[in-house]
Order: C-alpha cells, then sequence, then structure tokens
C-alpha cells in the first residue's frame, strides 16, 4: 500500500532591511526621470576619489585619519561621487546618471555616524543646465520619496567638485506631516554645479557644456522617512528591527 504525503506551504511574512527598500525606491524614482543607473568600484584608485574631484592633494579628507588607505594608490571610496567622476570620463555630451553605493569614513561611530554608509549621488550634463534644474530634480524626487509636497532651500557651501557649492534643506509641507518634522529645514544633502576642473579632467569643455550634482546619505533618508533616531541599527543585524519592514 502506497504512502500519500502532504505538503503545506507556509504563507510566512517576508521582511526587507530599508536601506534596501530604500535604494529600490530612489533607483525607480531617478529611472522614471530618465536617468541611467552607475555603478563603482568600492576599492577606488586615488584618481576617482580625489584627483578627479578637484580635492587638493594637501586636503584633510586624504589624511589617514578620515580615509582608509589599502596602498599607496587605492582608497575604499570615501564618497560614492567617485562613480560621477567615472562616468563624466568615459561619457561625452549630455548625461544624466545616478548610483547608490556603499562608501566609507575612519571615524568613530554614534548615533549620526558609521564607518560605512549608503550614498545616493546623481548628476546632470547639458548645455545651459542650471541650479534651477537642480531643485526642480530634488523637489520631484522628495515629493515622490517621502509621500507629500516639500520646499527646497539652498545655502552657500563648499564642495570641492561643485562651484558653486550649496547646502540643500528641506522642509514638507501639507496636513500629513509627521509632528516631528513639522515646520523644522532639514539638512538633506550637498550639492552644487559640477566644478570647470572637474569637466576638463573628465575631457569636457566647460564653455559647452554645464552640471549639477548632489550626494547625500541614504541612511539618513530612511531616518527621516521611517522615524529612525540611531543611525546603528541598520547594520546591527537586529531581526526585531529588520522585521518592522515588511514586504
Amino acid at each position: 500500500m502506497g504512502i500519500s504525503y502532504v505538503i503545506l506551504f507556509s504563507m510566512q511574512k517576508s521582511y526587507i532591511n530599508p536601506l534596501t527598500s530604500a535604494i529600490r525606491e530612489i533607483v525607480e524614482i531617478f529611472s522614471e526621470m530618465g536617468f541611467e543607473v552607475a555603478q563603482g568600484p568600492e576599492l577606488e584608485t586615488e584618481h576617482y576619489n580625489f584627483d578627479a574631484l578637484n580635492v587638493a592633494k594637501d586636503h584633510p579628507a586624504r589624511d589617514m585619519q578620515d580615509t582608509f588607505w589599502v596602498d599607496e594608490n587605492h582608497v575604499l571610496r570615501t564618497h560614492d561621487t567617485a562613480v560621477t567622476a567615472r562616468k563624466l570620463k568615459e561619457n561625452d555630451g549630455a548625461m544624466r546618471f545616478v548610483s547608490c553605493g556603499k562608501a566609507y569614513r575612519n571615524e568613530a561611530t554614534d548615533m549620526t555616524h558609521e564607518a560605512q554608509f549608503f550614498q545616493v549621488d546623481a548628476f546632470a550634463i547639458g548645455k545651459d543646465i542650471t541650479l534651477a534644474h537642480l531643485k526642480g530634480t530634488l523637489e520631484t524626487f522628495f515629493e515622490k520619496f517621502l509621500g507629500g509636497s516639500v520646499e527646497i532651500r539652498f545655502r552657500p557651501g563648499f564642495f570641492p567638485f561643485v562651484e558653486p557649492g550649496v547646502e540643500v534643506d528641506m522642509k514638507l509641507k501639507g496636513s500629513n506631516v509627521p509632528e516631528r518634522l513639522k515646520g523644522k529645514w532639514i539638512e538633506i544633502l550637498g550639492a552644487g554645479m559640477l566644478h570647470p576642473n572637474v569637466l576638463r579632467t573628465a575631457g569636457i569643455d566647460p564653455e559647452e557644456f554645464q552640471g549639477w550634482a548632489f550626494g547625500g546619505g541614504i541612511e539618513r533618508l530612511c531616518m527621516l522617512k521611517w522615524g529612525i533616531d540611531d543611525i546603528r541599527v541598520f547594520h546591527g543585524g537586529d531581526l526585531k528591527f529588520i522585521q518592522q519592514f515588511i514586504v
């Protein structure tokens, strides 16, 4: 007499790290706006991490107390902007790219800082590109990512690879804004017009083409989106934290 088996499939819930969820959403939003997706190596050359981005030879970011040097010519990339430098070199003329990836800094860990973190970087190159195009792009992105209307403002800032550079602040508007964010300006990322030296190094004529670029921490975006107050939970491996985010 044969034996029959009954196989039961359990419809268990699936969970996802909020960083993975955020990266997928960021890529989807920028793809809808016509951006191509780029990637680059985490083990980066000094040229693409610093030189191609107009970072001076004596800039403190190059010091060992800030950067993980692997050998005299290679670092663990300190910003995902190194991907921007590579794509500028590989392409001619008008282009738009977005990239999301890990970056590394030799710094102490606390509630708002990690030695390893994720960044989103994007840039657009074309003729007659201005900061107004950057502002419109950021407004569209944040409204889709955070689910509501936003107000964006620029403040003067300095980053070696842009001129002028700006600090970008954001304020959420509307009746559904969480109490913790209501009426508050939040410093969210750094941006600006790509420096002529960066364009020249990539073989692009700054008299013919201009471009904007921005970069910011994805963990910080997640903290705003979901009300998380400690950056360390993203990489801590705590299942109780992960299980709050159901696929």
